[in-house]
C-alpha cells in the first residue's frame, strides 16, 4: 500500500482539510520560511547576530524536514505528532530570540505558527482516532 492509500485509510475528523489544500498552503509558508530564514542565516554569516540566535531556526528546519519521512515512510502518526510539537517549540523559540533584532521576522512566522498549531491539533486527533485497544494502528 502506498502512502496516499495509507493516509486515505486513516480515520480523520470531518474538519480535516482536503488533501489538495496542503500543497498550496505549504508553498506559501515555504516562501515565508525561505525569505526569513535566509535573511537570518545571512546575518549570522556576516557576524551581525550570533549562532545562538540561529540555533532554533536550524532545529526548526530539521524537524520540518523530518516530518515527511516520519509521516509517509514510517507512517507513524504518533511520531508525527511529536515532531510537530518540536516544530512548534522551536518556532516559538526562534520568534522570541529574533524579535529584539528583526521584529518583522517574528511577524512573518505567524502564518507558519498558526498552520502548525492547526496541524498539531489535527495530527493529535488523527492519532487518537487510529489508536485501537491500546495499540497504535495507522
Amino acid at each position: 500500500m502506498d502512502s496516499k492509500q495509507w493516509y486515505l485509510k486513516t480515520k480523520r475528523p470531518s474538519w480535516a482539510p482536503p488533501s489538495w489544500l496542503f500543497g498550496p498552503v505549504w508553498s506559501v509558508l515555504y516562501i515565508l520560511i525561505i525569505v526569513s530564514f535566509g535573511f537570518v542565516f545571512t546575518k549570522v554569516f556576516k557576524g551581525d547576530i550570533g549562532f545562538i540566535i540561529v540555533l532554533p531556526f536550524i532545529l526548526n528546519i530539521i524537524f520540518n524536514i523530518l516530518f515527511s519521512p516520519i509521516q509517509w515512510v514510517l507512517r507513524s502518526n504518533l511520531l508525527s505528532s511529536i515532531d510537530i510539537l518540536f516544530m512548534i517549540i522551536t518556532l516559538v523559540w526562534l520568534m522570541v530570540v529574533i524579535y529584539p533584532y528583526y521584529t518583522w521576522i517574528s511577524y512573518i512566522q505567524i502564518p507558519y505558527l498558526l498552520w502548525i498549531l492547526f496541524a498539531f491539533v489535527l495530527q493529535i486527533e488523527i492519532t487518537r482516532r487510529n489508536w485501537e485497544r491500546g495499540r497504535f494502528k495507522g
